[in-house]
């Protein structure tokens, strides 16, 4: 699943890895608030799937681990520890507290995570993310993450490819979505929360100010 932000198997996996953010932003934002080119990278939750390739030919040196703690994985060994989508729902000081010990001073924890707002929380439904995780009193922003937010697109190559991926995927929701669109995309925001390691790693609890940047 951190691959995609929705979990789907086969040909429905596949279309939406050729649809979901054609443009190339959520790497690129990552490059930016990394950077992570030439760099040592701990991708959480993935198994050397797309975003490990995707990571990997953006420049990084990636190493990837399927859930913290890294125990196999040494102290000060990351200038970036990246996550997408099913990890870090959430923020759990523990997770935090191993990301400081497996990041160099100054290295950086980007988690991406939906933002809602968009076509694509319309076939959702409610989920946390759409709501109180991009708040100041949610879970990031109030211990010392930032956010951006990146206004993305799920792209198909025709009207009626995106109907019928909608349809396979959604149902009667999908159909009446793409039956509103006039072009073969829907409206995707992506939020990136985004935070520096401390100069000595964070204790297990803590409670920092969050604040927010948007683009």
């Amino acid at each position: 699943m951190a691959d995609l932000p929705i979990a789907l198997d086969g040909a429905l996996a596949d279309a939406l890895s050729r649809a979901l953010d054609r443009e190339g932003k959520i790497l690129r934002a990552l490059e930016e608030l990394g950077p992570l080119s030439e760099r040592d990278v701990v991708l959480v939750g993935d198994a050397g799937g797309l975003r490990h390739r995707h990571l990997a030919e953006a420049g990084a040196r990636v190493v990837t681990v399927p859930s913290l703690p890294a125990k196999k994985l040494t102290a000060g060994s990351a200038d970036a520890v990246v996550a997408w989508w099913s990890a870090f729902r959430g923020v759990d000081p523990a997770e935090v507290h191993e990301v400081d010990r497996l990041l160099r001073p100054g290295g950086r924890l980007l988690v991406v995570h939906d933002y809602g707002r968009d076509d694509v929380s319309r076939l959702r439904g409610d989920q946390p993310e759409y709501g109180l995780w991009g708040r100041r009193d949610g879970p990031f922003l109030r211990t010392g993450f930032k956010i951006r937010v990146l206004h993305c697109w799920w792209t198909f190559d025709s009207p009626d490819e995106m109907e019928d991926f909608l349809g396979a995927a959604f149902g009667l929701v999908g159909r009446a979505v793409a039956s509103q669109c006039r072009r073969p995309r829907l409206s995707y925001n992506v939020a990136v929360y985004h935070r520096t390691r401390l100069l000595e790693p964070a204790p297990a609890t803590f409670e920092a100010a969050g604040a927010a940047e948007r683009i």
